[in-house]
């Protein structure tokens, strides 16, 4: 005879989900290699997924100067350092070099470069006014996007930090100002990020780095 519904037991809970490390854990967990060096301190992090991930801080005031990151190719191989934050690299090689250069020299150029309370992007070679750029937060997308009243140029880029901490876009927290044929845009860190940002430069201080004459890197 069946049991009515009404009396059944109810089914067992759904296992709880397996916890996703968080961002500052797995930079705990990562292999850490320490250099100082011409007045920045670099740290290079080899994580359990093979990834790499490198970055400078200004010695004097913490501030972060440059992050990029590598990754195995699709053959086993080591890829190309992608960059984060800093200065781009350019992908072009070779004896016309100077001269290719010269001649994208009037390109916009995409850049971030943060401060210690904002995220911070320059797009150079903008010569339009102030008046003719918007910049805006697209939550759903978690993305920024850069447009103009005269179609000239037109950006979407996301800020990494807030997707590894899990955190929602502000559109308060966005601004802008133009500049010197330069648009610089900001985004003010949330107070999780600078909680985070205070406790990793403690840490990171802790490991012992080896002078750009000692040889090898000290490594944690």
């Amino acid at each position: 005879m069946a049991v009515p519904s009404w009396l059944a037991p109810p089914p067992p809970p759904p296992p709880p989900p397996m916890a996703v490390p968080s961002w500052l854990e797995r930079l705990r967990a990562a292999r850490k290699t320490a250099l100082v060096q011409d007045g920045k301190r670099k740290i290079h992090y080899l994580f359990e997924d093979g990834k790499e991930m490198a970055e400078e801080y200004d010695i004097k005031t913490g501030q972060l100067i440059s992050r990029k990151w590598r990754e195995k190719n699709t053959l086993g191989g080591t890829g190309k350092w992608q960059v984060e934050v800093g200065e781009p690299t350019s992908p072009l090689l070779g004896a016309l070099e100077s001269e290719l250069i010269t001649e994208s020299s009037s390109n916009p150029i995409f850049m971030r470069k943060d401060t210690l309370s904002s995220f911070q992007w320059r797009i150079r070679n903008l010569p339009y006014p102030k008046e003719v750029y918007s910049v805006s937060v697209e939550e759903e997308q978690r993305c920024c996007v850069i447009r103009t009243t005269n179609k000239k140029y037109y950006k979407k880029f996301s800020i990494p930090d807030l997707d590894r901490y899990h955190l929602p876009l502000d559109a308060a927290a966005l601004s802008f100002t133009h500049a010197n044929n330069t648009l610089i845009i900001t985004y003010q860190k949330p107070k999780e990020i600078l909680a985070a940002e205070e406790q990793l430069q403690k840490e990171l201080k802790k490991i012992k780095a080896a002078n750009s004459g000692d040889g090898d890197c000290k490594t944690q």
